[in-house]
């Protein structure tokens, strides 16, 4: 990747993904921009996600339906992906759960975890 420098694009991309709690594809940040930013291409959006996970702006959530979906919150929670409507909800967990004990007595360190449950949302489940 070129420079890092500051960019219009870069910025507004940016933000887009960091406004929203919806953990979006990449498609969908190209969609919300493509209008304020008509010059635009889908591909500059996927270089910037990949600077920004390089960077540690952002992480990686799933992969829902092909579509890779990220997180600009990058504090330590959990996801939950619902398998019939593609939606990707935030948990968060107050304590560490047993295994994170586990590991930590067995003297295990950890630096990251990226914990993504799958099934069906209370949403979907009711249908």
């Amino acid at each position: 990747m070129k420079g890092h420098n500051y960019s219009s694009k870069r910025e507004a991309i940016f933000k887009t993904i960091a406004s929203t709690k919806s953990h979006p594809s990449a498609a969908w940040v190209y969609e919300q921009l493509k209008d304020e930013i008509p010059n635009l291409s889908l591909g500059t959006v996927y270089r910037n996600i990949s600077l920004f996970k390089e960077q540690g702006k952002i992480i990686t959530v799933a992969n829902v339906n092909g579509e890779e979906r990220i997180d600009a919150d990058t504090s330590d929670h959990a996801h939950f992906v619902c398998e019939a409507c593609g939606g990707v909800y935030d948990l968060i967990q107050s304590e560490q759960s047993p295994l994170e004990k586990e590991l930590s007595q067995k003297g295990f360190v950890i630096k990251r975890k990226n914990v993504v449950f799958h099934g069906t949302c209370s949403g979907c489940t009711k249908n």
